[in-house]
């Protein structure tokens, strides 16, 4: 095992904790990642509950992360007259500890660069299984083969396209689209921990929120799939600003400071259905690339128990990847089935007004409680393996 290489496309949650667990285990790492550098900033991410904590603990990242987690953000739903109609507790959106996505990527790659090799600029271009490995082909850098090749990149993930299929075949549009803009509501404050408040304002089938973690800005909008503006900045800061257009409360003025905000993202809200295969051959997906739920809770949760479960089940298997990845398809099918949720969307964005009532009165009920209950349970569904700290001598 040793002597196993294995790339990683991908450093950003996924790929790094995949990475940490491996090369603990005694793999020979390799992770390609087509930005110059780790990404820094984007929006909040979260963990819940105690399977994310233990994988967090065992990696020695938990107190770190609490040092540098988010404010608590409660959402507050208003009418045009700035009324308040209802309350979205930060604890639903943010589960127990938040932390920039940027933030949480510094640290998993402080905790893996002495003993991995990052490729950073560059990218796959083509993979070739051959009876003794995988031949990776490169934008920038060499060819070169590897022993185990993962897809650690994304909902839109090139290592499920040249190993799986086209991104329609397993790429599933939910019928909304969600825009974040701006830095975090209350500015790059790492431990921060004071309740603060977002500001929430709904027509059907849209919502427009101020000065939440995700961003100073946060859109949803029930639509289609959109053709034309894919990549085109300019055309979905126009369409936001369109589709937007004639809502009350702070909304009017959202949209003026639209073109002054840095760190514009627009994607559909959208699932990974891979029909409870994550591998294929030498090649494994891992993180959002084989299971996203586009803001549907638990992904970076799902995403570092992931990197957990396939490194373990790789180590125990003694690098035995056909074995290993059985094992891996079969339990995080179950534990990804039961976490990730499709209805974010049409929660956060009814796409009728009685719709909108009806989603306000469950956060003011006692059975908005009973859902965060099963969130809970959802987030903790797995029998979590305590794979060996140590592997052929190598100390963990």
């Amino acid at each position: 095992m040793r002597d196993q290489t294995v790339l990683i496309s991908g450093a950003s949650i996924a790929g790094p904790a995949l990475a940490y667990w491996l090369s603990r285990y005694g793999f020979r790492v390799t992770v390609v990642e087509k930005a110059p550098a780790p990404r820094p900033g984007g929006q909040a991410v979260d963990f819940k509950g105690r399977t994310h904590r233990t994988v967090l603990e065992r990696m020695g990242l938990w107190e770190e992360i609490q040092r540098q987690r988010t404010g608590r953000f409660d959402t507050v739903y208003l009418d045009a007259a700035g009324r308040e109609l209802a309350v979205m507790p930060g604890e639903f959106t943010g589960g127990d500890v938040e932390i920039l996505r940027g933030d949480l990527t510094a640290i998993l790659y402080g905790h893996t660069s002495a003993t991995c090799e990052y490729r950073f600029g560059d990218s796959i271009t083509a993979l070739t299984e051959t009876a003794g490995g995988v031949r990776a082909e490169f934008e920038r850098g060499a060819a070169r083969t590897f022993d185990l090749v993962v897809g650690a990149d994304g909902i839109h993930s090139r290592v499920r396209r040249l190993a799986f299929g086209p991104e329609r075949d397993y790429v599933h549009h939910l019928g909304y689209y969600y825009c974040v803009a701006g830095a975090p509501g209350w500015g790059h404050d790492p431990g921060r921990r004071e309740r603060v408040t977002a500001r929430a304002w709904n027509a059907p089938g849209r919502m427009a929120a101020r000065g939440g973690s995700k961003g100073s800005h946060l859109y949803l909008l029930a639509s289609p799939e959109l053709d034309g503006i894919g990549g085109d900045v300019a055309a979905q800061r126009r369409l936001i600003a369109e589709k937007f257009a004639g809502m009350g409360g702070e909304v009017p003025s959202m949209l003026a400071e639209l073109d002054r905000l840095d760190g514009f993202y627009l994607d559909a809200i959208a699932q990974v259905r891979m029909k409870g295969r994550y591998t294929s051959g030498r090649v494994a997906l891992v993180g959002d690339a084989g299971y996203a739920s586009t803001l549907g809770g638990f992904g970076t949760g799902l995403a570092v128990v992931g990197a957990y479960v396939l490194a373990g089940e790789l180590a125990v298997a003694g690098g035995n990847h056909a074995a290993a990845y059985a094992r891996y398809d079969q339990i995080m099918h179950r534990y990804a089935k039961i976490a990730g949720n499709p209805n974010t969307g049409r929660f956060l964005a009814p796409t009728t007004t009685w719709g909108i009532r009806g989603r306000n009165w469950l956060l003011g009920s006692r059975a908005f409680g009973l859902m965060m209950k099963y969130g809970d349970r959802a987030a903790n569904d797995i029998d979590l393996a305590d794979y060996p700290a140590q592997v052929e001598g190598r100390a963990g």
